[in-house]
């Protein structure tokens, strides 16, 4: 629950709370109005931290220093995060070895930078007749790749006038 969400002080309305002091002690269940009289002797706040519970629990906090130490945690989480991005390399069924060569040095980069892949034959006038010619590429590449890079995520499929296959890193545990 985000630091916005919560309710303190006056705004908390129901009849007793389950009180947690500043040291984090349980203070057992006690009536609100004597819950926030504790919090205006001792200069805190009356922070309602889980709503959902019966009866909900509150703790007397610095209402200020609370909400920036959430923000704090939620900034650090997500620096650690990694967006994985999508990319996409396109070719078609009459590719030449070199050219496939290229191509698939490319994806293993990508893999390699912990991305998806996106590989797509794009099929034009009668080269939609042999559909299999580009399922046949798509295979190369997957044999060029080798096992121990990648995951195939979606097998070759057919969509419209592409064939295309997903594939993502395998994970480094």
């Amino acid at each position: 629950m985000a630091a916005k969400d919560l309710r303190i002080n006056e705004l908390i309305r129901v009849r007793e709370v389950r009180l947690i002091d500043e040291a984090g002690e349980q203070l057992g269940v006690v009536p609100t109005n004597q819950a926030l009289a504790q919090a205006k002797e001792k200069g805190l706040d009356l922070v309602e931290v889980s709503p959902n519970a019966n009866p909900p629990v509150c703790k007397l906090i610095d209402y200020g220093k609370y909400k920036f130490e959430t923000e704090k945690k939620n900034r650090e989480s997500k620096k650690k995060q990694k967006q994985v991005k999508l990319k996409e390399i396109r070719m078609q069924p009459k590719i030449e070895s070199h050219d496939l060569a290229f191509k698939t040095k490319h994806i293993l980069e990508f893999l390699e930078e912990g991305n998806k892949v996106k590989v797509t034959i794009r099929f034009r006038g009668r080269e939609l007749a042999h559909t299999e010619i580009g399922r046949d590429v798509l295979l190369k590449v997957l044999e060029n790749l080798g096992e121990e890079t990648h995951s195939v995520d979606r097998a070759p499929t057919m969509e419209g006038r592409f064939m295309y296959m997903l594939l993502s890193p395998k994970s480094k545990k």
